[in-house]
């Protein structure tokens, strides 16, 4: 071989384009822009209180909203490097970058944690001391749970619950609005409800090899999860009713009483989301919520129903 050539051997392959932008997309993706949605919870109290008229509430609105999301793509980082082992042995979760290695793990940690310390210093700097402290609470519940809690039965699902309870809570919070013992209830076991169908679903898609893709899917029972869904279901539906009547039956000036119409459309939705809990089809949140029409017309209509309550129409 001659000079030239092995020269041309030994020089080091040039990263193509697209090789070079894997690394910036898997982080992106392992942030889970797909999963923002969830975030937009933090507009429920004021919605709920008729307190988004202002721009004052925008401004703040959105930097909470930036910022649970900085806190919440920290986590993700997090939770997929020390999970990559067992996302490999799952047929959708393999496909996460860590997982896949296009993201190395060190860097997963490095990166998550980075977005976490943004996070928290943004929210002592940009909001008052209470949203801060919520957010902390937040991120070193969902740390302890990357860590430990995923791994002690039922306070996994509790965790996983609370962190949709503290979306929800952090908008009132942040703007000082008072929080309904039934928003906070019908938050919380709606979210349980989520949880739960979700877990159900995985492990009756993993029948067989639940262990090797979420260890504490040995401990449950998809009886067991089937209970709790339909428990969850139950106490969101009983409060959302309670919530609704808060007020009282009767409108003040508006045509209909649509708060408490409004009720007709919260059941249709649970019902909804519950034929796919009991095919076990019920994965991510955000892919029932953002794929099924029906769905979605249900979810139109009670924002429309409830939008007339807060306006009084």
């Amino acid at each position: 071989m001659t000079e030239r050539g092995t020269a041309l051997l030994d020089r080091p392959e040039r990263p193509t384009p697209l090789r070079a932008m894997r690394l910036p997309v898997g982080l992106i993706r392992t942030a889970r822009p797909r999963q923002w949605v969830k975030n937009v919870l933090v507009m429920a109290a004021p919605a709920s209180a008729g307190a988004l008229d202002s721009r004052h509430t925008a401004v703040q609105l959105a930097v909470v909203f930036v910022l649970f999301t900085t806190a919440a793509a920290g986590v993700y980082l997090i939770n997929d490097a020390r999970d990559a082992g067992a996302d490999r042995a799952h047929p959708v979760k393999c496909r996460r970058p860590v997982a896949a290695g296009d993201v190395p793990v060190a860097l997963a940690h490095t990166v998550g944690a980075l977005l976490a310390g943004a996070a928290i210093a943004g929210a002592v700097t940009l909001c008052n001391a209470m949203t801060g402290a919520l957010l902390i609470a937040y991120l070193s519940m969902q740390l302890a749970y990357c860590i430990w809690l995923k791994h002690v039965l039922v306070v996994d699902l509790a965790v996983v619950s609370t962190g949709f309870l503290m979306r929800a809570m952090i908008g009132g919070i942040a703007l000082g609005i008072p929080l309904s013992r039934w928003f906070l209830i019908t938050t919380g076991f709606g979210a349980l409800f989520m949880v739960a169908a979700k877990r159900y679903s995985e492990a009756v898609q993993m029948e067989g090899a639940k262990g090797a893709t979420r260890a504490l899917l040995n401990e449950y029972t998809t009886g067991y999860l089937r209970f709790v869904w339909q428990l969850a279901a139950g106490v969101a539906v009983l409060a959302y009713c309670l919530w609704a009547m808060e007020s009282g039956g009767v409108a003040d000036r508006a045509l209909l009483p649509w708060r408490q119409l409004s009720v007709i459309a919260f059941i249709l939705a649970v019902l909804r989301y519950a034929v796919f809990a009991d095919r076990g089809a019920a994965g991510a949140p955000e892919d029932v919520v953002l794929r099924d029409r029906a769905f979605a017309v249900i979810g139109l209509v009670w924002a429309a129903m409830y939008g007339l309550a807060v306006a009084d129409l």
